[in-house]
């Protein structure tokens, strides 16, 4: 574990969120709307978009363009993208069936407060109820199950568990050196504080790639920070920083899973892939604040670009090949 802190689902009821769940016709049919009596919410996705073989309605994506002109990243809510949203530079449909995240060094971003960009899913465990707010312990949101049991009583789940398979295409190559070749490509984000930010990165000059990830505790308390495959910690935050290429690390296309699964206070993270055993790493979240009152919870999955220092059109892309979200 390295601790530094000077830098910067949907599946409610067992609904698997993978290509081919359900026919493009019914691509709604599997729908489960959260346990707030609400009634399952039906979209046909038209032909050809991420939506189409992926249930994309406990989803929003942020997007790097501002076309709306309202000065930040674009965000499509549940139902549109259901309904077929795409882009053909930034979030689309593979010809092999996977969706396709691509994020530049320039681009909008989602507030002032953030100086990267993505391309990235947020869980919304309303599925379209937009009678839910999409902040706060509600519905739309899940808590820990160490939370007093008033927030879990409100909150539209109790832990939770983000698998993915998905294969990194892209990372960048251009910028400082600490920066260059890093993305995010899983999250849980709470109300302002990150319990976990996975990340993937290769070096220019390195044929495979290592996986690590960031725990972020509420407060003072600093960053912890996990090497799974490779070493890219203990040299992270050196600007001239070269980490060496993992011997078993993963290659640009090539497929493999990762799963972010909280139980209570504890936070297990696994890589899985074909034919190697799988790389556990747990965290005991219980001094990081996660579990007190007011905190609510909710994934990410995409590509979050962590280089702003590169060429303007460098840029980070990943494919998702299958998607599910359990609480």
């Amino acid at each position: 574990m390295f601790n530094k802190k000077m830098f910067n689902a949907i599946d409610n009821k067992g609904l698997k969120v993978a290509a081919l769940a359900c026919s493009l016709a019914l691509v709604g049919c599997a729908n489960t709307a959260p346990e707030n009596n609400a009634e399952p919410i039906q979209v046909q996705a038209k032909a050809g978009t991420p939506a189409s073989k992926f249930d994309l309605l406990g989803w929003t994506i942020s997007v790097p363009v501002d076309r709306d002109g309202d000065g930040k990243s674009d965000q499509v809510k549940e139902k549109d993208l259901a309904a077929g949203y795409t882009d053909k530079d930034y979030f689309y449909l593979a010809d092999d069936g996977g969706m396709v995240f691509k994020s530049p060094v320039k681009g909008a971003k989602t507030s002032k407060n953030t100086t990267y960009t993505r391309s990235e899913l947020r869980e919304m465990n309303r599925r379209g109820n937009t009678s839910y707010d999409t902040k706060g312990v509600g519905p739309n949101n899940w808590v820990f199950s160490t939370a007093p049991q008033a927030d879990q009583d409100a909150a539209g789940a109790v832990d939770g568990t983000l698998d993915a398979t998905l294969a990194v295409n892209h990372v960048t190559t251009t910028g400082v050196s600490w920066q260059v070749g890093r993305v995010i490509i899983g999250q849980i984000h709470a109300n302002n504080d990150e319990p976990i930010r996975l990340y993937y990165r290769k070096l220019p000059n390195q044929e495979k790639g290592s996986i690590y990830f960031a725990h972020e505790p509420r407060g003072d308390a600093a960053e912890q920070w996990y090497n799974m495959i490779g070493n890219s910690l203990p040299n992270y935050w050196e600007q001239d920083a070269t980490p060496t290429e993992p011997a078993d690390g993963i290659k640009l296309n090539e497929k493999f899973s990762y799963r972010i699964q909280v139980t209570g206070d504890e936070l297990a993270v696994t890589i899985m892939r074909p034919g190697k055993k799988d790389i556990v790493q747990k965290v005991d979240m219980s001094k990081s604040k996660f579990n007190e009152s007011g905190q609510y919870m909710y994934f990410k999955a995409g590509v979050y670009n962590q280089n702003k220092t590169g060429d303007a059109k460098d840029y980070a892309q990943a494919t998702f090949y299958d998607l599910k979200v359990t609480h």
